[in-house]
């Protein structure tokens, strides 16, 4: 199956709820090139929740980094472990 990195509707920055998390997951994909196969994002208005596993502490660093980076995230919360 192939994973969409991007798509149109990524332009938009009023994006909330379910489309903001899956913009939010791909630019994950996208930025940090980690594994994302452990990780779960929601959203709730603008305010995003990471939540799952990684490998590494430094993961934790980078996929936050990567969410707070998208347009029209206002906040992060991570709730992510080191598995």
């Amino acid at each position: 199956m192939h994973k969409q990195i991007y798509v149109h509707q990524d332009d938009h920055s009023n994006l909330t709820g379910d489309d903001l998390a899956g913009k939010v997951l791909r630019y994950i994909r996208y930025a940090a090139l980690i594994d994302t196969s452990g990780l779960s994002v929601m959203a709730f208005g603008r305010t995003v929740v990471l939540s799952g596993h990684v490998s590494s502490k430094a993961e934790i660093g980078c996929i936050e980094e990567a969410a707070a980076s998208v347009i029209g995230v206002h906040l992060v919360e991570n709730r992510v472990e080191v598995l």
